[in-house]
């Protein structure tokens, strides 16, 4: 939610007020669209407040990077209180929670968010592109939030910073996954490629089944990329075996099996064994505090290093 904002205050207090707000400081023509850059989508975890740290620690060594300082904050427009860290990655980052009180409604179910570059306009141009905004904006001391809803149910956090964040970008661009059905498929493509001034990169009718855990079978998968990042459309049935469907992000690694072995050893839990599917290795892995991660790694790549090319 608002751990980026929450932590970007602590830096950056002793010269907010001096300094011009973001809208202004970057301007953005309307048909520019919104988004910043990809690497100000951060995934939403929420873990019981006894796993934050476990989570963290397995996360961080499954994948590199490092934490901010953990704080204690109230992160929602009503009264909650939640522990709130950035885990920073060179492919993905976390906004970590865990709530000490109950967690407000809708909050909880928003699967990422990402920065804009001027709030309102965000909002009317999710308006615009057929979305509903289930939260509406609220302030918070550095900057205003809010959650949208696209067409097929997927929820997601738009925030935007008085003060200019200024992070890395990503060494591989993570994906967001997100299962619809084949009523609102069409719906949701089109309504979130006209709000984050996207395209679609592939659209195939029978992508493998194995892919959702269904070898029997075939889907449909949609492939987008953004401003904001990249996005995989799975339109299914709904016939999903466990865990699929249950992940909202997939991570782009160098070495999949490097990587596997690494959250196996730091706690996390193999749910489906690495397998290989258009053109990349991938497998689905449970962290401590119950987060799973879809991971991948481009399979020609991996058999080249294999080869020693």
């Amino acid at each position: 939610m608002k751990s980026t904002r929450l932590l970007a205050l602590l830096a950056f207090a002793a010269t907010l007020a001096a300094t011009p707000i973001f809208a202004k400081d970057a301007p953005k023509s309307r048909e520019a669209g919104v988004a910043v850059a990809a690497q100000y989508d951060t995934a939403h975890v929420y873990v019981a407040p006894e796993d934050v740290d476990k989570f963290a620690t397995s996360f961080l060594a499954t994948f590199g990077g490092k934490s901010t300082k953990q704080v204690v904050a109230t992160v929602t427009p009503t009264p909650s209180s939640t522990t709130s860290q950035l885990l920073q990655t060179p492919v993905g980052t976390v906004s970590l929670f865990g709530f000490k009180t109950p967690i407000p409604f809708p909050f909880g179910a928003e699967r990422n968010g990402y920065l804009v570059s001027d709030m309102d306009e965000a909002i009317k141009a999710a308006r615009a592109a057929g979305a509903d905004v289930i939260v509406s904006t609220f302030p918070d001391p550095i900057g205003r939030d809010a959650v949208i809803q696209w067409p097929g149910g997927a929820n997601l956090q738009i925030y935007w910073h008085t003060t200019k964040p200024d992070y890395a970008a990503f060494e591989r661009i993570p994906e967001n996954r997100v299962y619809v059905s084949p009523d609102r498929a069409a719906a949701f493509a089109k309504s979130f490629v006209a709000f984050s001034r996207g395209k679609i990169v592939s659209d195939d009718a029978k992508a493998p089944g194995a892919e959702i855990g269904r070898s029997d079978a075939t889907y449909r998968r949609i492939r987008i990329e953004s401003p904001f990042g990249k996005m995989v459309v799975l339109v299914t049935d709904g016939h999903l075996p466990y865990p699929y469907g249950r992940e909202t992000t997939g991570y782009e690694v160098a070495d999949l099996a490097a990587t596997v072995a690494k959250a196996k050893e730091a706690g996390a839990t193999v749910l489906v064994e690495p397998y290989t599917s258009d053109g990349r290795s991938a497998a689905f892995v449970m962290f401590p505090g119950g987060y799973i991660a879809e991971i991948h790694s481009l399979a020609q790549k991996s058999a080249a290093r294999a080869a020693g090319k």
